[in-house]
């Protein structure tokens, strides 16, 4: 039962990040979060948001800025070499914490840190951090965002870019959790074969419902829902890290 909720779970968060390119990867890592174990949510997560954010792509190709998904591809693959050397597991309270902490990057001062993906320099940043980030909590929407709010793209255009610079950073977080994880022994904690193969066709038609809304906003409301939805959620995450730690203090653990 707890699939099948989750396969409902995928299609609407799907179609939040085909409208607003991050919303519903952190939400789906939330509920994720609650299902599963760390690891094996990490490795969801980033399988279903590869199928999401790689069919959002194909859906919006003619608006992906490819300049700066090469130099974000770099940035991600210097983040993913120092990773590799790194022991890094982090409890469902700290996943919970970073969760609700990262949206509060949304309301950073844009104009006085003057980021914009479009520059070399700064799409290489871009991916050094968001990638760094996307391993430790899961996600990190809020912190790309910092990187387009200031760029002259079209909503278009920062939605598809966005898509195919985060098929990146997931398959670094893919290989971080999933090669040792997948390899031990015991127990993985995935959810079967059947759940991914449900979810990759949910989240292309998420992708395409949300592209229809998309179309229908302008500039202006797509990035003032942004910040308001990964605010609310943010909150939500920090209520759930307090319980989770109060409830560990509790026990002892």
């Amino acid at each position: 039962m707890i699939h099948l909720a989750l396969l409902a779970t995928v299609l609407v968060t799907a179609t939040i990040s085909g409208v607003f390119g991050m919303a519903g990867g952190l939400m789906l890592m939330g509920a994720l979060t609650l299902a599963l174990p760390v690891a094996a949510a990490m490795v969801t997560h980033g399988a279903v948001q590869i199928v999401s954010n790689g069919w959002r792509g194909v859906l919006h190709r003619q608006h992906i800025r490819w300049g700066i998904v090469g130099f974000y591809a770099l940035g991600s693959a210097v983040a993913g070499g120092a990773l590799a050397l790194i022991a890094y597991a982090p409890s469902k309270a700290w996943v919970y914490l970073l969760l609700g902490l990262i949206p509060a990057l949304a309301w950073l001062p844009k104009a006085t840190l003057r980021l914009d993906a479009a520059r070399a320099p700064h799409a290489f940043a871009c991916g050094l951090g968001v990638t760094g980030l996307n391993v430790a909590a899961g996600v990190a929407g809020p912190l790309l965002d910092i990187f387009f709010i200031r760029t002259a793209l079209t909503r278009h255009q920062i939605v598809a870019t966005k898509a195919a610079t985060q098929v990146l950073s997931h398959l670094a977080k893919i290989v971080f959790y999933g090669a040792p994880f997948l390899i031990a022994s015991g127990t993985t904690g995935l959810p079967p074969l059947w759940f991914f193969l449900a979810a990759a066709p949910l989240a292309m038609l998420g992708g395409v419902l949300g592209g229809r809304v998309l179309d229908s906003m302008t500039d202006r409301s797509f990035l003032n829902w942004t910040r308001w939805i990964v605010t609310g959620l943010g909150g939500l995450y920090l209520v759930q890290a307090a319980q989770l730690f109060w409830m560990s203090n509790a026990s002892g653990g």
